[in-house]
């Protein structure tokens, strides 16, 4: 078994995978990691299941020391990380001989790296994840929604993996400045003509009032022109327009009913790339129907298949 001592850590730093299924309509919200594409590439660099359990290092500020000879994976944002003072590029797998340090210092590229270890970090699994969801006090390393603190303790025991890489052009590029596509629906009818013109034809502003629930653009007000609304379960994505105008757009960690009017919902590829962003960034919406979207997954799934 390998393990790992937590030397430095934040509230932002979870233990985290796909996430919490088959449980909304008993209002337990799914968590899981906010990139799941970068989340998928860490495992497949080890050969672990896609959906293993994962360290999600939010802006950096994360440290371990590996008490066992083993090997890690990383992918997802460019967070300054270094082995015993050495830059670590993501994207990659490598290994850590007991005794050496790894740690995590700022965003230079992204905003959240994913740290992978052979068979995935070892955590109980409540409602059918490890995931953390603090607010709910589920999943984490031990069960109660607990972010992943000083003094603790990380734990595989998996078989370690050849160290191996991703191609170029394997990636993903977080200096895209391509659109986040969102798929139609919701009350799409009952925006005004104008309103939906600027929601798909202007530039909008990542607010700092982000967190795993949800992001704010800020830009062009939107005005809804429908009747009020009873609430309506939310899917993970989902763009709701409250009454000042500023769109949110609903993450992992979202309520699991909300009553403001919505856009749609951002695709599962765009809600990756969205992850990645930081406050300030700004993003454009592209408006695109289910079938595409759908479509637009299942090809990228199947890149990690033929690898």
């Amino acid at each position: 078994m390998s393990r790992f001592s937590i030397e430095a850590s934040t509230p932002l730093c979870l233990l985290q995978d796909a996430g919490r299924f088959g449980v909304r309509h008993l209002g337990v919200t799914q968590g899981g990691a906010a990139d799941w594409v970068s989340m998928a590439w860490a495992n497949w660099l080890l050969g672990n299941a896609l959906d293993a359990a994962v360290v999600e290092v939010t802006l950096g500020g994360f440290a371990l020391v590996a008490q066992v000879d083993g090997c890690l994976a990383l992918a997802g944002a460019d967070l300054g990380a270094q082995l015993d003072g050495q830059p670590l590029l993501p994207w990659r797998s490598f290994s850590i001989r007991q005794g050496q340090r790894l740690s995590f210092t700022q965003p230079v590229l992204g905003a959240r790296a994913y740290l992978a270890a052979p068979g995935g970090f070892a955590a109980p699994r409540v409602l059918g994840s490890c995931a953390t969801v603090v607010r709910e006090a589920l999943g984490g390393p031990d069960g109660f929604g607990r972010a992943l603190a000083k003094g603790g303790e990380l734990t595989c025991s998996g078989t370690a993996a050849p160290v191996r890489a991703l191609a170029a052009g394997q990636a993903p590029d977080f200096t895209s400045q391509a659109p986040l596509d969102l798929v139609l629906g919701a009350q799409i009818g009952q925006f005004g003509g104008q309103s939906l013109f600027d929601a798909f034809n202007s530039t909008w502003t990542l607010d700092s009032r982000a967190d795993r629930m949800g992001i704010r653009l800020l830009g062009t007000a939107l005005q809804y022109q429908g009747a009020p609304m009873i609430s309506e379960g939310i899917p993970l994505g989902a763009v709701q327009v409250p009454p000042d105008g500023q769109p949110i757009v609903l993450l992992n960690d979202r309520q699991t009913i909300g009553g403001y009017p919505r856009l749609g919902a951002l695709t599962p590829l765009a809600l990756a790339r969205l992850a990645q962003c930081l406050p300030g960034q700004e993003v454009r919406l592209a408006p695109v129907v289910q079938d595409l979207a759908h479509e637009q997954q299942v090809r990228y799934v199947r890149r990690f298949l033929d690898c």
